[in-house]
């Protein structure tokens, strides 16, 4: 059904030709799914938005062909791809809260596509619409109808793209990374629903990810692309048990679902240069399980409004936090795991006091900091830090990286004097893989994962005793996630670090931390040994999050 050869696609800047998709042949069959993996950079997306005639301005297709049923839809006018966009071939897009309209009704966006490719009425098309919403399960249709975008979850959103691009029943469906960052519940469902919706519309679906794992559930065949080529490609069962490119075998490696938590994960740069030296070395501090207590926390609360009356007052309200208890103990990583909306972001924060809690206790080395008044806090900060979901957001756009590291040990008095400050910034870098070259760079000039180093290189300015790490890995390549959990826990060998390790992820969690603590609605519903939480869960939940990864 579709057939492209010789692909290229290539961006130029100031005189200088880039080509981001070099010489790549595919060949999708009606009904097939082919999925195509790699890192972010690697070309996946772009070969996609190639399908539907969909490249930046500044990107060129300088070669190759398209073919869709027989017809060259590379030389296709605008006028005739709006025909065959959403129509016969639909793309659900990477992020969807980007990719649906703010201000208008997710069912009007959908109701849209259907009234823009066929004579329909708009009663009509509410019905198909709630019937669509139905189809995806989405619960309460007619209400998510009427709702708009930041009315609904991720994974909810995520449906409705899935219902939008559905709609018109197309023969190719592409989906461009639909589970990245989604909790792994909810990633199960999207992947069980884009099989079952494969089987009954006899579509053809290209799915791309970076994550071999999910893709290894979706496709029939599989095509591993590096730096804009085609490195390795064949039956999916054959390329999981049989890799033959280092590469693959590498991204297959680099997941931390198969390691020992007490070795270092394997690296893609350890395949692709296997005569080159790694410099990773094993984890020898263990936990000690008796260790003095570093943070204590004693039923502590916080809930926000939901509804007020007429005069102000909170007629209902939301518990992100429940009386939850727990210690620390020095030297420890204890993993913090639950699915999004749970309350796990909300306690981390809490317990910084970078939201204020309700009730209860905070005790940081026998100090409680729920009673330090705001000077308090400040002198405390040194002590305990995060590093954030999002490292992008985080950073000033309009500060260099070097002196937005140089800041926090400004702001308290770390070193005497600037000249000090400047070089503990440039051994920072270079002990975060970086170098001191990239004291004044900004942070858009880095990669997603370059940019996870910086924030924990800003981090350690500090030198505190305390991190809590909030997602820091969700959204990163298996290759760059593989690097930057090393690199937490070399930090945590040489400056003995205490982490509160937040993901929704358990096979990340399992790997980095010496005890798991479940969270639900809210509540910690399970507590432990990390080996044995995994191996042998007691509470249904923490079961139904194991069985989601495997």
């Amino acid at each position: 059904m579709i057939e492209i050869r010789d692909l290229t696609i290539q961006f130029t800047h100031k005189g200088t030709v880039n080509k981001a998709v070099n010489n790549v042949s595919l060949t999708i069959r009606k009904g097939e799914s082919l999925g195509i993996v790699g890192e972010s950079g690697s070309g996946k997306s772009l070969t996609a938005l190639s399908l539907m005639q969909l490249l930046p301005s500044q990107a060129v297709q300088s070669s190759g062909k398209i073919t869709f049923n027989n017809e060259e839809i590379s030389a296709f006018t605008e006028k005739q791809m709006q025909k065959i966009r959403g129509n016969r071939i639909s793309m659900i897009f990477q992020e969807p809260m980007t990719s649906l309209n703010p201000v208008m009704k997710c069912g009007k966006q959908v109701a849209e596509v259907l009234k823009l490719h066929s004579s329909i009425s708009s009663t009509e098309a509410k019905k198909r619409v709630i019937h669509l919403f139905d189809k995806v399960k989405l619960p309460y249709p007619e209400k998510i109808y009427t709702r708009y975008p930041h009315e609904i979850s991720g994974g909810q959103k995520q449906r409705v793209m899935i219902a939008l691009a559905i709609a018109n029943n197309p023969d190719l469906l592409i989906a461009d990374e639909p589970t990245t960052a989604l909790d792994v519940t909810v990633q199960k469902e999207i992947i069980s629903l884009l099989n079952d919706l494969k089987k009954e519309y006899g579509m053809s679906l290209l799915f791309i990810s970076h994550d071999l794992g999910i893709v290894r559930k979706v496709s029939d065949y599989v095509a591993v692309m590096y730096r804009g080529e085609i490195v390795e490609a064949g039956v999916s069962t054959k390329i999981f048990t049989n890799p033959s490119h280092p590469y693959t075998k590498g991204l297959i490696a680099c997941r931390p679902s198969q390691h020992d938590k007490n070795k270092p994960l394997p690296e893609v740069d350890d395949y692709l240069n296997p005569e080159k030296k790694s410099t990773i070395k094993p984890l020898t501090k263990k936990y000690n399980k008796e260790a003095k207590t570093i943070l204590s926390v004693e039923r502590l609360n916080k809930s926000y409004p939901v509804s007020k009356n007429f005069f102000g007052k909170t007629t209902k309200s939301f518990a992100a936090v429940n009386q939850v208890s727990f210690d620390v103990v020095e030297g420890e990583t204890l993993g913090l795991v639950g699915e999004s909306g749970c309350g796990k972001t909300t306690l981390g924060r809490t317990i910084l006091r970078l939201i204020e809690p309700d009730s209860g206790k905070i005790f940081f080395e026998d100090k409680d900091i729920v009673s330090l008044n705001d000077s308090g806090i400040r002198k405390n900060r040194s002590q305990f830090n995060i590093v954030f979901q999002d490292p992008y957001s985080s950073l000033n756009p309009r500060l260099s990286i070097g002196n937005a590291i140089v800041e926090p040990m400004k702001v308290h008095n770390i070193l005497s004097g600037k000249a000090e400050r400047i070089q503990r910034s440039y051994y920072l870098l270079e002990r975060v893989g970086l170098s001191k070259e990239h004291f004044h760079r900004y942070p858009h000039e880095f990669s997603g994962g370059q940019r996870q180093r910086i924030v924990i290189a800003r981090t350690l300015a500090l030198n505190p005793k305390f991190i809590i790490c909030d997602e820091a890995v969700s959204a990163l390549d298996v290759s760059v996630q593989a690097k930057v959990l090393n690199l937490l826990n070399e930090l945590k060998q040489e400056f003995g670090f205490t982490y509160i390790f937040i993901s929704h992820d358990l096979n990340v969690v399992r790997y980095m931390s010496d005890r798991i603590m479940v969270m639900k609605d809210g509540k910690i519903v399970e507590v432990g040994d990390a080996e044995k939480i995994y191996l042998n869960p007691q509470n249904e939940y923490t079961r139904t999050l194991i069985n989601a990864v495997n």
